[in-house]
């Protein structure tokens, strides 16, 4: 038979258990291991500690419920404090003078979520809390609470009152009961590149969740890696809906009709508990905003308009629209510049740079029976290779491959700007203009361009009424038709020549730049590449480096190298600040600054943001300061870069290396000697206080425990 959850001696009446939420939750956990339900009193106090530290809490009554699974805990446990002294858990009223611990096995499952649902209910009761403030003993405080946390059924003569202790909702024969009383919530996370702010925001949201008795949240990831989609039945029994992206939704038409929280993916980092809210909020709202996407009763409108018509429907106006358009293009540009710019560096380390100027000859003349020569007559010129045969053979293998995939690039780049504004239908024709737009000479440029105006004259010929019969044919004939010819006539006619000469223009200017112009642009990206880190002003320093690369001129590869060791400062000079001086981080950052060092090495600058969200004013500009050293420093330098993405691991597509290394360590250097600076001239209220929190809790352990009621 198993224990009953709360006993006498887990329960202090009028203690004083210190000034804060630290110091009651240590006394608290030592009654819990008093009693033998706990292993060890120090580990479950700092369990709880964390979870107290994410948000606080405190609920309205003057009552806190500090909880967590822990390692440490043998069984579900409440402790329960009534303070002498009240104590701020960050309550909406005050201080908190009623204090329940729940202690919950880390393999419990949700036991600890079931018990905080159960007390929570009896919170909002006022003869409950007055019982708890009234009673005279622990024993009366056991009874009480046992009452309500077994959700024992009301047991009453014909015309009593019910027990005080049985709340309404707790009676499993009451019609209330069989109503469902948790908000299903499902949720889309995506960021431009798919790599840290798209699971750093799903995390956030499903830790959050977990602490939601009355939330159910599924969260469908839209990154880099294989997407699973969320399941139809799940999407159909959801209540509401939360966007937490900064590129267009896949399949959005799937939640049509959902009410929709819809907002940048960092928001979600940041404020994944506001986000729930108003989740839980438009739930329970008959007028809030809706996920459009339905065709109409005449059928002229389908899936192709669904994108546009549900920017409209959340408010959004047609720059942010388009920024995130953009951002999508990005995002599926990404694979294609990493894969082309990643084997293309390959053929290089492979067979040296002559195979860039001959990949053409080697993979078309030769083949595994007919392996090619070091030195060679091509094309009636006497060309000497540094490697022959296999290897020089799969180099130029590796070379053709990634000249291949970088064709795609504008195209994609294009193709998905127009798929993000009219969903499918605007996919042919994005990818037709970007593809004219390399022919032109127009560059990425041109492909920014043919990308919105696919995608807008889509969403126009989208909106069109037309009859049912012809309606199945609009998303994949005429849609695709009539944008592509538009497109190509706007281009050939009218867009194209401008668009080549502002490309040319810009290459131009780009080789022609030395000394202090190249300086000056290594400057701007640098800040740009730190200023968010893996925001859309990094996104747009980014896309600046790696679309030129389809190019193949050194001018885009010394943007590309400055715009990668700009963006691997960050990460790398936080680890590097966190280790010198650890007194001036919380404990949370120090723990990030362990790993963010190998993320800095990975040029995924997303490993600061953690530091940055927490001390924005502090972090930010000292970052920006390292990576303007190192952009003008790399630009300076001249380095340049084949590889569009790998950080340290693909310093073999990178010349000079040991420039390129030099620009990095400086800019590392600046960062974190400036973010050192800055704590500690300007202190960080919050370090402080967790300083303080430390200290209170070390005096609190060594101080004697008060006598249990």
């Amino acid at each position: 038979m198993s224990s009953p959850i709360i006993t006498a001696d887990l329960v202090g009446l009028d203690v004083d258990y210190g000034g804060d939420p630290a110091a009651v939750i240590d006394h608290l956990a030592r009654l819990v291991a008093a009693t033998g339900r706990a292993t060890d009193a120090s580990v479950l106090g700092a369990d709880a500690r964390a979870r107290e530290e994410k948000s606080g809490t405190g609920v309205p009554g003057g009552v806190a419920i500090p909880h967590c699974r822990s390692e440490a805990v043998t069984e579900p446990t409440l402790a329960f404090a009534r303070l002498s002294r009240p104590v701020d858990f960050s309550g909406p009223d005050g201080d908190a003078s009623l204090v329940f611990l729940i202690a919950a096995p880390a393999g419990g499952g949700k036991e600890h979520l079931k018990i905080l649902s159960k007390l929570a209910r009896a919170l909002v009761r006022k003869d409950f809390l007055e019982g708890l403030r009234q009673a005279a003993t622990a024993k009366e405080i056991v009874a009480l609470v046992t009452e309500v946390v077994n959700a024992a059924p009301k047991k009453k003569a014909a015309g009593a009152p019910a027990p005080a202790g049985n709340a309404p909702e707790e009676n499993q024969s009451a019609p209330e009961a069989a109503r469902p009383e948790v908000t299903r919530v499902v949720a889309i996370t995506a960021c431009p590149t798919g790599i840290a702010h798209t699971y750093m925001a799903a995390d956030a949201l499903t830790q959050t969740a977990q602490e939601r008795p009355d939330l159910e949240l599924a969260v469908e990831t839209q990154g880099s890696s294989a997407v699973t989609p969320l399941p139809a039945a799940t999407i159909e029994a959801a209540d509401a809906v939360i966007f937490a992206t900064d590129v267009g939704v896949k399949d959005r038409e799937r939640f049509a009709g959902k009410p929709v929280i819809e907002s940048g993916v960092k928001r979600a980092i940041n404020e994944p508990g506001a986000m729930l809210d108003e989740a839980v909020a438009a739930a329970h709202n008959p007028r809030a905003r809706r996920v459009a996407g339905a065709s109409d009763a005449s059928g002229a409108r389908g899936s192709q308009a669904a994108s546009a018509a549900d920017a409209e429907g959340q408010g959004l106006n047609w720059g942010k629209r388009i920024q995130q358009a953009v951002m999508t293009g990005v995002s599926y540009m990404v694979p294609f510049v990493a894969a082309g710019g990643l084997l293309l560096a390959l053929g290089f380390l492979l067979g040296g740079k002559e195979v860039g100027n001959h990949w053409q000859v080697l993979v078309t003349q030769f083949s595994l029976s007919n392996l090619p020569e070091q030195l060679m007559a091509i094309n009636g010129q006497l060309v000497e290779f540094d490697r022959s045969g296999l290897v020089l053979y799969l180099a130029a293998v590796f070379f053709a491959t990634g000249q291949a995939a970088m064709t795609f690039v504008v195209p994609a780049l294009s193709g998905y700007i127009a798929y993000a504004l009219a969903n499918r239908p605007g996919i042919a024709p994005g990818f037709v203009g970007g593809a004219i737009s390399v022919s032109l000479g127009a560059g990425f440029i041109g492909g920014l361009v043919t990308g919105v105006l696919a995608g807008l004259v889509a969403m126009w010929i989208g909106s069109w009424r037309v009859p049912r019969w012809i309606g199945s044919l609009m998303p994949v004939v005429i849609i695709p038709l009539l944008t592509s010819a538009i497109v190509g006539l706007s281009m050939f006619l009218i867009l194209g020549r401008p668009l080549e000469a502002v490309m040319t223009g810009l290459q131009d200017w780009l080789n022609s730049m030395s000394g202090s112009s190249a300086v000056l642009l290594g400057i701007i990206l640098g800040l740009m590449m730190c200023f968010d880190l893996g925001g859309p002003v990094n996104k747009a320093a980014y896309l600046f480096a790696t679309a030129g690369l389809s190019t193949g001129d050194a001018s885009s590869m010394k943007i590309m190298a400055a715009v990668m060791a700009a963006g691997m400062v960050p990460p790398i000079a936080l680890s590097l600040a966190t280790f010198l001086r650890k007194g001036l981080f919380t404990p949370a950052e120090q723990e990030n600054g362990k790993s963010s060092w190998l993320l800095g090495l990975s040029f995924v600058s997303e490993g600061a943001i953690p530091f940055a969200a927490a001390d924005p004013l502090r972090v930010i500009p000292a970052m920006m300061a390292g990576g303007a050293v190192t952009g003008a420093l790399s630009m300076g330098l001249g380095v340049t870069a084949s590889a569009p993405h790998g950080g340290i691991f693909v310093i073999a597509a990178i010349s000079p290396a040991w420039a390129w290394l030099l620009s990095l360590l400086a800019g590392i250097l600046v960062s974190t000697a400036a973010v050192l600076a800055l704590k500690r001239l300007w202190p960080n209220q919050a370090v402080e206080k967790e300083a303080a929190k430390a200290a209170a809790a070390q005096d609190n352990n060594l101080a004697p425990q008060p006598e249990r009621a």
